[in-house]
C-alpha cells in the first residue's frame, strides 16, 4: 500500500506495478485520481499551460494499481491499517502487508501577523488556478478604476521566497501582467509592480552562483523588484509591512517560503528530524521493517554527507520512489534491497518565455540555450502529457495569450494554513457532518443576524452569492479566522486548533463603496483525523486481504476533526438534489 501520489509515491507505485506484473496487489491512496507535476504549476498560473496538462491520469498511467481516493488521517502500525476519509466524507479502513508512506509536504507558515490571513501558497492546482484568476482579476480592476492609489495597490505583487518556486513565479508573472496591460492599459505612468523578497542574501541561494546571477539578472531586466535581506514584518488586506520598515500597497501575497513535512507524519508516533520521518539508508523506518518512507516525508540518510539528511526536492523524490519500491520487493524476496544514493545531474529553473538557468552535469548555461535545456528536460520527465505540453508551448509562441478569470477558486477556497493544499475548499459538505463546521469558508455578512450559522442550506447560498457579488464589484476581503481556543499540543509542538463558530465581520472599505454587505465564513480548515481516533468507523477486514478496504464504510458524522468533503450547496434556482 502507498500513501500519496506525489513524486516519490507515484515512481514507487510505477516501479512496484512493473516489477510485479500482477503478481501482487497494489494499492494507492491519494486525494485526488492525478499526479501533479508541480515543475510546471508556474506556468498554469500565467496561462501558458492548461491545467490538465500538469495533471497525469493515475488511473490511465497504473494499469495494475487500485486507486483509492481518499485522504489519510489515521495509520496503526501495530494493526498495520490505514484509517482514512473519501471526498464524500465517508470512512473506511485498508489493511497493507508493506507501507510506503509518501505523503508529500505542505505550506511552511511563520509566525507573521497577517499572513496566514492574507497569503495563499502555491502548492496545488487549487492555488495556482486562484492566482491566476486574482492576477487577471485586479489588472481589470486596476484599468478600471479612477483612484490612482487604488491603481497601484491593485498592479502590485508581492512574492516572498526566492528559491525555485518564488523565482519562476514572479519571472512567469512580470511577463504574464506585461502581456496583459496591452489591452487593459493602466493610468499614464503606471505599470504592474512586481516584488521578490526574502531573507537570504542572493536569489536561489541553495543553487550555484552562476545560475543565482542569470536569474537574478533576468527579473530584474523583466523589472521585479529583487529584495534580499527583506521579508514580511506584518500583512493586512490593504499591503504588506516589510522588515525595513516600508508599507507597500497591495492586494496581492504570495508565499513560497518553503515547504513542511505533511501532518500525517507527526502522528505516526515514530522518531521525527525536524517534522520529517527518520529511515534507514535503505528508506526503512527503524523497528518497523514492512513500513517504508521516501520523499519530503521522510529524513532520508545522504550517503555523500555523512551526517546529512537529503533535501526535500523533486529529484530526490522522484528517485527514492523508485528505490523504495526495489526495496519493497526485496523484503518479499524478489531482488536485493539497496541503499539509497544520488549524483546531481544538474538542475534547471524556469524564467518564462526563451530564457532559464540550467546547470545540466554541472555546466552552466543562460539564455535561449538554456530554455531549450529545461523545456527538453521537463518533457523527458514528464510521466505524461507530453504532446499536449509540446502544443501548448507551441501554441504560445505563436499566438498571443488569453487571459480570462473564470472565478472557479475563490480565496477562501485555498487558505494558506490548509493540510491539504491539492484539495480546494467547499462551502460546506454532507449535511450534518461535523466536517462542514471545521471547513475552510469566509467572513460572515455584516448584514447578519448575529447568530452562529452552520454552513450549508439557504444562509450559505446567500454568504456565496454576496460574497461573489462584491469581488466583482472589486471587494475580495482575506478570510476572518476567529482565533482558536488553546488546547494541548500533539508530537511535534505543533498546537491544534479547536473548532471555532463563525462570527461575524465588519465589511472593508471596498464593500462599502460597492454599497455591497458581503463577507465569508472563517473556520480553521483542518487535516481529517487530528481529532484523535474517536468515533472511528470501519473495523480492519479479514487477515491476509492486504490493500483491501475493509470493515463497515460509515459517514464520518460526529467524528471530531472529519475533513470537510465536498457536498451538494442547495440554490433557490437549481433542484435540491444533487450537486449544484
Amino acid at each position: 500500500m502507498i500513501v500519496g501520489a506525489g513524486f516519490a509515491g507515484y515512481r514507487a507505485a510505477r516501479t512496484l506495478s512493473r516489477m510485479s506484473r500482477g503478481k501482487a496487489e497494489i494499492t494507492l491512496l491519494n486525494p485526488t485520481d492525478y499526479f501533479l507535476y508541480l515543475p510546471l504549476l508556474p506556468q498554469v498560473a500565467v496561462g501558458v499551460l492548461e491545467p490538465r496538462r500538469v495533471a497525469v491520469s493515475l488511473s490511465g498511467t497504473l494499469r495494475r494499481v487500485q486507486l483509492v481516493l481518499g485522504e489519510a488521517d489515521d495509520i496503526d502500525m501495530d494493526a498495520r491499517t490505514v484509517h482514512y476519509t473519501d471526498p464524500e466524507g465517508v470512512e473506511g479502513t485498508l489493511e497493507y502487508d508493506r507501507l510506503v508512506l509518501a505523503v508529500g509536504s505542505v505550506n511552511k507558515l511563520l509566525p507573521i501577523p497577517g499572513v496566514a490571513e492574507h497569503a495563499h501558497g502555491f502548492r496545488g492546482m487549487p492555488e495556482a488556478l486562484y492566482l491566476r484568476d486574482h492576477v487577471v482579476r485586479q489588472i481589470e480592476l486596476a484599468a478600471a478604476t479612477d483612484d490612482p492609489e487604488d491603481c497601484a495597490a491593485r498592479c502590485t505583487f508581492v512574492v516572498v521566497g526566492a528559491g525555485y518556486t518564488g523565482t519562476e513565479v514572479a519571472a512567469h508573472g512580470a511577463m504574464f501582467t506585461d502581456s496583459m496591460v496591452r489591452n487593459h492599459p493602466l493610468r499614464e505612468g503606471m505599470r504592474p509592480r512586481w516584488m521578490l523578497l526574502d531573507i537570504a542574501p542572493r536569489v536561489l541561494p541553495e543553487l550555484d552562483e552562476r545560475l543565482s546571477a542569470t536569474a537574478d539578472r533576468v527579473l530584474r531586466r523583466r523589472g521585479v523588484e529583487v529584495r534580499m535581506g527583506t521579508s514580511v514584518k506584518e500583512a493586512t488586506h490593504d499591503g504588506v509591512l516589510l522588515t525595513d520598515g516600508e508599507f507597500v500597497r497591495s492586494r496581492t501575497l504570495v508565499w513560497c517560503v518553503g515547504v513542511r513535512p505533511d501532518p500525517l507524519v507527526e502522528r505516526t508516533g515514530q522518531p521525527l528530524e525536524r517534522g520529517r520521518l527518520v529511515v534507514d539508508p535503505f528508506l526503512q523506518v527503524p523497528g518497523r521493517p514492512e513500513v517504508f518512507a521516501c520523499g519530503d516525508a521522510a529524513a532520508v540518510p545522504d550517503l555523500n554527507r555523512p551526517g546529512a539528511f537529503t533535501p526535500m526536492t523533486a529529484q530526490h523524490a522522484w528517485r527514492q520512489g523508485k528505490a523504495a519500491a526495489v526495496n519493497v520487493a526485496a523484503s518479499c524476496g524478489v531482488g536485493e534491497r539497496r541503499p539509497y544514493r544520488h549524483r546531481d545531474l544538474g538542475f534547471v529553473v524556469d524564467l518564462g518565455g526563451l530564457q532559464a538557468a540550467a546547470d545540466p552535469f554541472g555546466v552552466p548555461l543562460s539564455g535561449p540555450l538554456a530554455g531549450a535545456v529545461t523545456h527538453g528536460y521537463h518533457l523527458a520527465a514528464m510521466p505524461g502529457n507530453r504532446v499536449r505540453v509540446a502544443a501548448d508551448w507551441l501554441l504560445e509562441a505563436v499566438l498571443p495569450r488569453q487571459s480570462v478569470q473564470l472565478g472557479l477558486v475563490r480565496s477562501w477556497s485555498v487558505p494558506l494554513d490548509t493540510a491539504s493544499p491539492e484539495l480546494a475548499r467547499v462551502p460546506g459538505g454532507p449535511r450534518g457532518q461535523e466536517g462542514d463546521k471545521t471547513g475552510e469558508a469566509g467572513e460572515k455578512g455584516a448584514a447578519g443576524s448575529g447568530e452562529a450559522d452552520e454552513l450549508g442550506g439557504e444562509r450559505l447560498t446567500e454568504i456565496i452569492d454576496n460574497t461573489e457579488k462584491a469581488q466583482l464589484a472589486g471587494a475580495e476581503p482575506a478570510p476572518h479566522r476567529p482565533a482558536p481556543e488553546p488546547t494541548a499540543s500533539p508530537p511535534g509542538g505543533e498546537p491544534q486548533r479547536s473548532r471555532p463558530e463563525p462570527a461575524e465581520s465588519r465589511p472593508g472599505p471596498a464593500e462599502k463603496s460597492a454599497g455591497k454587505s458581503a463577507g465569508k465564513h472563517s473556520g480553521k480548515a483542518r487535516k481529517a483525523g487530528k481529532g484523535g481516533k474517536a468515533g472511528r468507523a470501519g473495523k480492519p477486514g479479514k487477515a491476509g486481504e492486504a490493500g483491501k478496504p475493509a470493515g463497515k464504510r460509515e459517514p464520518a458524522a460526529g467524528r471530531r476533526g472529519a475533513h470537510p468533503a465536498p457536498g451538494p450547496v442547495r440554490r433557490d434556482d437549481t433542484p435540491t438534489q444533487g450537486d449544484s
